[in-house]
C-alpha cells in the first residue's frame, strides 16, 4: 500500500476582521426609525468615519423607509445587515423585504419644470452617496436591495473591539 503524506491545508489569517449586525424589524413607519437609529448606534460603536456614518445614516433610513412603503406585506418583517470590512474599507448597507415582485427603479422620465416627481427621490439619495448599489432576490419570495460605500480615509481606528457592542455583533 502507497501511503503519502497529505498537504498541510492552513487557511489565511485575516488581516482585519469583518464585523456585522443583523436584525429584524416591524415593517412599520417605527420599525424604519428604528432601523436607522440601531444602524447608527451600531457604526459609533465600532467606532467608523463620522462622514461614512452620516452617508450611512441617510442611505439606511432610505432603504429602510422603501422597505416599509413599497416591500411591506401583511404580517412580514424587514431586515437590516451592516456588514463592515476594514480591509477593503467598504460598508455595505443590506435591507432585506419580502416583496420579491417588485424591484426598486429610479425615476428617469422627464419632470415638468417646476414639478416634483410624486417618488422616487430616496434611490437617487442613495445612488449619490453609495459606490454602488444593486438589488437581489431574497428567497423565497422577497428581494435585497445593497448599497455599498467607502470611505478613502480611516475606516476604523486599529484596537480591540468596543465594551458593549458583543450582543449585536456576530464575525464572519
Amino acid at each position: 500500500m502507497n501511503q503519502t503524506a497529505s498537504p498541510q491545508l492552513t487557511t489565511p489569517a485575516p488581516t482585519a476582521r469583518s464585523r456585522t449586525f443583523s436584525q429584524l424589524f416591524s415593517a412599520t413607519r417605527r420599525g424604519a426609525r428604528l432601523a436607522r437609529l440601531l444602524g447608527v448606534g451600531q457604526l459609533c460603536a465600532w467606532d467608523v468615519h463620522p462622514t461614512l456614518t452620516e452617508r450611512a445614516e441617510v442611505v439606511i433610513g432610505e432603504l429602510a423607509a422603501n422597505a416599509v412603503l413599497h416591500g411591506h406585506v401583511r404580517g412580514r418583517c424587514f431586515r437590516l445587515t451592516l456588514v463592515l470590512d476594514a480591509a477593503s474599507k467598504h460598508l455595505r448597507v443590506e435591507v432585506s423585504d419580502a416583496r420579491g415582485d417588485l424591484y426598486p427603479q429610479i425615476s428617469t422620465g422627464p419632470a415638468e419644470a417646476g414639478a416634483f416627481a410624486p417618488g422616487g427621490r430616496g434611490l437617487v439619495l442613495v445612488a449619490a452617496l453609495a459606490d454602488h448599489w444593486d438589488c437581489v432576490p431574497f428567497p423565497p419570495s422577497g428581494k435585497t436591495v445593497r448599497a455599498v460605500l467607502s470611505t478613502p480615509g480611516v475606516l476604523v481606528p486599529p484596537g480591540p473591539e468596543p465594551r458593549g457592542a458583543a450582543h449585536a455583533v456576530t464575525n464572519r
